[in-house]
């Protein structure tokens, strides 16, 4: 058992595990720790708790000390900087016409770099414009593109559940989310409501997948044959959650149909589980475009990791 705090650098930033060293923090306070970049300002999260030994990833950074006076004043000295280089770097992009969109800037607390974060289609040449940023602010410039979902987090929102953006509320880390996701939870494939405000995938379809996954491995597929009590028939219809079947019989007069639950029934010849439906169809190259999106933002923010 280790004694740990969590703490995060910036509002529903990740949640990190410090080594207090014998402080004692409540939720709120700010803190200085010790990170791979130097000195950082942070505010705590999580107060002091014992967790076990292979939950934490080892070895853990240390806090350096309660935030003084002086180390506050500075924080508020940063956020000034950051509100000021967001003006001048929007102005120079303008000047280098650059087809990117500055969505962000972090300035360190050591004074060690200035971080500029946009959102640009592909590759953009920024090398004059760090040039002159440096020559502006005499530190250290970086400049990292992000996803759009990092954009509409920054911006905020409400969802069309009408609540308040995930990633605006609680979510500090993006998954990634694919159109198979919608499939197999049998939403909607039309792209309009199956997208977020980013235009990309909506991630709630990744909070419930695991369930269905998981359930979706012991039911047989849409036009399986199966047995049942009442004899052989064709599945018409899945309820995931609650495994049950809707089973299609032919009889004289047409067809029946009834329901049964999964486990009341025998699989005798199951179909390939990669059907596609006519809304798929209807909407492949919308649906093609969003997964290749997808794609393009998964790398964007593997190169940031």
């Amino acid at each position: 058992m280790k004694n740990i705090i969590g703490i995060r650098f910036k509002k529903l930033g990740k949640i990190y595990f410090f080594n207090p060293k014998g402080l004692k923090v409540k939720k709120g306070d700010n803190i200085i720790v010790e990170t791979a970049q130097g000195e950082e300002y942070a505010e705590v999260l999580i107060p002091n708790r014992y967790v076990e030994d292979d939950k934490i990833v080892a070895p853990l950074k240390k806090v350096l000390r309660l935030a003084t006076y002086k180390d506050i004043k500075r924080h508020e000295e940063c956020k000034k900087i950051e509100k000021e280089a967001i003006d001048v770097c929007k102005q120079k992009i303008k000047e280098h016409k650059l087809d990117m969109t500055l969505t962000e800037v972090e300035c360190k607390f050591d004074n060690s770099k200035i971080l500029f974060y946009f959102t640009a289609d592909g590759r953009i040449d920024f090398r004059d414009l760090v040039r002159d940023l440096a020559a502006i602010y005499k530190t250290r410039i970086e400049l990292r593109q992000i996803g759009v979902r990092d954009e509409v987090k920054r911006i905020g929102g409400n969802g069309v559940c009408g609540r308040e953006l995930c990633c605006c509320s609680f979510l500090s880390d993006f998954e990634t989310v694919s159109i198979k996701m919608a499939k197999e939870q049998n939403i909607s494939l039309n792209p309009s409501k199956i997208s977020g405000n980013c235009g990309r995938l909506m991630c709630c379809l990744k909070y419930e997948n695991d369930v269905y996954e998981e359930k979706l491995q012991r039911l047989p597929n849409i036009g399986a044959i199966v047995k049942t009590e009442d004899g052989e028939g064709e599945v018409d219809s899945i309820e995931i959650l609650k495994e049950r079947l809707r089973v299609k019989f032919k009889n004289e007069d047409g067809y029946s149909y009834k329901k049964y639950d999964a486990k009341d029934i025998k699989i005798i010849k199951d179909v390939d589980k990669e059907q596609i439906n006519e809304e798929e169809i209807k909407n492949r190259k919308e649906l093609e475009e969003l997964e290749k999106l997808e794609q393009e933002d998964k790398k964007i923010m593997n190169s940031e990791n």
